[in-house]
């Protein structure tokens, strides 16, 4: 199996709003990341947006679509990204 897909084969969970995504210690989460290509989908969430930022820019860098979703619900872009690691 390909790293990607065993990276989001990961134990899954649904936080408040229903949205399911890989976990880190349980069930909270803050920011969320989808990156799509061709017809594949993954997500995943992470408490620090650090991390979530470095995966975005990896997961970006080898041609994926990719967006983060902060806790208050805004959508970062890959040109944003690096607004967001500053923050």
């Amino acid at each position: 199996m390909p790293r990607s897909r065993r990276i989001a084969a990961k134990a899954r969970c649904h936080d408040s709003d229903g949205w399911q995504g890989n976990a880190f210690r349980g069930c909270v989460v803050a920011y969320k990341m989808i990156a799509e290509r061709d017809n594949a989908k993954y997500s995943f969430a992470r408490e620090s947006r650090l991390l979530i930022v470095a995966k975005a820019k990896v997961w970006a860098s080898e041609g994926w679509q990719v967006v983060i979703t902060d806790p208050d619900g805004k959508a970062y872009q890959a040109a944003e990204f690096d607004q967001l690691a500053a923050a």
